[in-house]
């Protein structure tokens, strides 16, 4: 899948989904800073990031983000080793 399709249905389900003001958030941002999330909003966000990408993030997952660069990354290369 391009990135940029990955983008774009985690920014839409980010702000329908989480209530995320769209205007805050980019490649540089901090993650969990402008989520704000706690952690049922987490376990929830891996439910939709599984119904949209057929792909499961676990907690060492987020662990390692930082960015939502770092988020859509990690996306793209679970995707990538599903599909290898």
């Amino acid at each position: 899948m391009e990135r940029e399709k990955i983008v774009a249905i985690v920014n839409d389900f980010l702000v329908n989904e989480f209530e995320v003001d769209g205007d805050e958030i980019s490649n540089e941002a901090n993650l969990k800073t402008t989520l704000g999330l706690d952690s049922l909003d987490y376990i929830d966000m891996v439910v939709v990031i599984e119904s949209n990408f057929g792909v499961k993030l676990g907690e060492a997952d987020f662990k390692k983000m930082v960015t939502f660069d770092d988020f859509y990354s990690t996306i793209q290369n679970k995707i990538t080793e599903k599909n290898a």
